[in-house]
């Protein structure tokens, strides 16, 4: 089916939209969760949207033109989509806020069991109403798209489709702890985002109040919140962030995170799924966009594209509305829009710009080739002949508008054009001066005239090196993270380090850097800051025969 025929088939604007605000839907505790309705003005019953967040539903609408998110205007969490674009081609939305939060009984509880159960319940009501025709789906980005994932696998019977655009699966690996670091630079804007005016920290639903005390006691005298005024702040006073409160609390994966985290639940959605992320969303939502593709065994499409800001879509969110229209029109009308006819992934191959369509991922006909780290901070596809080290030391006292100093190897310019789309992975032999490091890993697409795109990164605390070797594959090293393997100062160790997926075509006379640092500064990245080795460390890279150094590297030949 062509675009063109495609675009006359879906549903075509034709109703006024009408709004009821603060209605009030019971749950199965007496609790009552607040929405709003924005339904179509005409007679007759229509398949429903439910958004669903913790942002405010009163803030999805603010009038103004689409803009940037910014922490200063607080535009975050608009993420609803757009209400009239889909009511006035005949679908009722419903913007609902979780108990705790915005205009909602209860007590908030982060994506845990209860918001997820609550989830089901606003579905069956919605199903019920008279202006809707049982059909339900489920909208919205990021926040909202997460929590798609945990209502589906409540399995509510009206349930038809869900459309995670932007939605991460696993909450330690993807969101609170990258490769066993700490993420606090998001967590300490996130939080004024939110319409949660109080919430007890998480960690009350799984720990007395003795192992609390116990546990801050023992994270006071680390040296990560000696050094630091504003994590030895959030102990003390836990009201002050009670989300990144309870994420210190719980440095290592287990029960406490698999509760909120989609990728425990995937094999019990059983409803058509569509999925889409932007490459650039390496440190929150791209991994859970392929975990869910490969976890969830339900009619499905993966989109995989790119936006205009580095931090996502423009705010209120309403990009790619006509394809996520297509995808409803066919799951909750019963319109032939033709979508599961085309191959189920659609990929942006940026360097060039250019989409296509695959039928699986990794891609069947990758090369996986390694690219060596080799003397003279080179990036080579022939191993080297002899060992060599490169060292560099990190200073955690730096400024905020300086970079962090590290190591970047490149390999020599591409003489023809080579497309790189897939996982890759950082193999690589080091050694310290101390106990722990941090590691912070960047792919780069450098110019001939030194201008550079960042393709992605991987993260990885020393001690948390040990790996799942069920879980593990060859392009992606898996992390246990349940507990910290101290480093002898001056052992020789192996680390392997999962990159985010990615997908770029290098065009002659251009070189693949790998820059490999011990911290973060706003300059690398102002949102995505990780606590990182409190200590001056002196960081040694081993290369050669007996160190082979590598990345490995999804080569897809032309």
């Amino acid at each position: 089916m062509t675009t063109d025929t495609w675009r006359s088939k879906v549903s075509q604007p034709q109703y006024k939209m009408k709004i009821v605000r603060d209605v009030m839907i019971p749950t199965r505790d007496g609790t009552r969760i607040a929405c709003d309705l924005y339904l179509p003005e005409a007679a007759g019953r229509f398949p429903a949207l439910l958004s669903y967040s913790l942002y405010g539903k009163d803030v999805q609408h603010f009038v103004g033109g689409r803009a940037p998110l910014s922490p200063l205007k607080g535009n975050g969490g608009q993420e609803a989509g757009d209400s009239e674009y889909f009511v006035t081609r005949g679908y009722a939305h419903v913007i609902a806020d979780a108990r705790g939060a915005g205009d909602s009984e209860g007590v908030f509880c982060y994506q845990g069991v209860k918001e997820q159960e609550d989830g089901y319940d606003i579905i069956e009501w919605m199903a019920q109403q008279p202006w809707c025709d049982g059909n339900c789906g489920m909208f919205g980005m990021s926040y909202f798209a997460v929590i798609q994932y945990m209502v589906a696998a409540q399995q509510p019977p009206h349930l038809k489709t869900i459309v995670p655009y932007e939605a991460l699966t696993d909450r330690y690996r993807q969101s609170t702890y990258h490769g066993g670091l700490m993420n606090v630079g998001f967590w300490e804007q996130w939080w004024g985002h939110t319409s949660v005016g109080k919430m007890p920290p998480l960690s009350h639903e799984d720990l007395s109040e003795e192992e609390i005390k116990r546990r801050v006691a023992a994270l006071m005298e680390t040296p990560e919140v000696r050094s630091s005024p504003f994590l030895h702040l959030t102990l003390k006073h836990r009201e002050k962030n009670p989300l990144l409160f309870s994420w210190m609390l719980e440095p290592f994966d287990g029960p406490f995170y698999w509760k909120r985290s989609p990728y425990r639940m995937l094999d019990r959605i059983k409803i058509p799924t569509f999925l889409a992320t932007r490459w650039s969303s390496w440190p929150v939502h791209l991994a859970g966009a392929f975990e869910a593709y490969e976890g969830i065994n339900a009619p499905k499409k993966l989109m995989l594209m790119e936006t205009e800001s580095l931090l996502g879509p423009l705010r209120p969110w309403a990009d790619h509305h006509d394809l996520l229209l297509r995808w409803y029109d066919h799951w909750l009308k019963g319109i032939d829009t033709g979508y599961m006819d085309e191959p189920p992934i659609h990929l942006l191959i940026k360097g060039k710009n250019i989409s296509r369509h695959e039928n699986e991922w990794p891609l069947a006909r990758t090369r996986w080739t390694k690219a060596f780290l080799g003397p003279g901070e080179s990036l080579g596809f022939t191993p080297p002949v002899q060992d060599g080290v490169a060292t560099f030391q990190n200073d955690p006292d730096l400024p905020l508008h300086r970079a962090a100093t590290g190591v970047v190897f490149s390999s020599v310019p591409f003489d023809i054009e080579t497309e790189v789309t897939g996982p890759v992975a950082l193999y690589f032999y080091a050694s310290l001066d101390r106990d722990d490091a941090s590691w912070i890993i960047t792919l780069r697409d450098v110019a001939p005239d030194g201008s550079y795109r960042v393709l992605t990164k991987g993260w990885q605390r020393a001690s948390h090196r040990e790996l799942d070797q069920e879980k593990t594959r060859p392009y992606r090293p898996y992390h246990r993270h349940l507990r910290k393997d101290a480093i002898a100062a001056g052992e020789i160790v192996e680390y392997a380090v999962e990159i985010r997926e990615t997908s770029n075509v290098f065009k002659p006379g251009h070189r693949l850097a790998l820059e490999i640092k011990g911290q973060e500064t706003a300059v690398d990245d102002p949102m995505w800051i990780h606590v990182c080795n409190p200590y001056k460390t002196v960081h040694t890279i081993h290369f050669g025969p007996k160190w082979p150094s590598h990345l490995l590297l999804p080569v897809i030949p032309d």
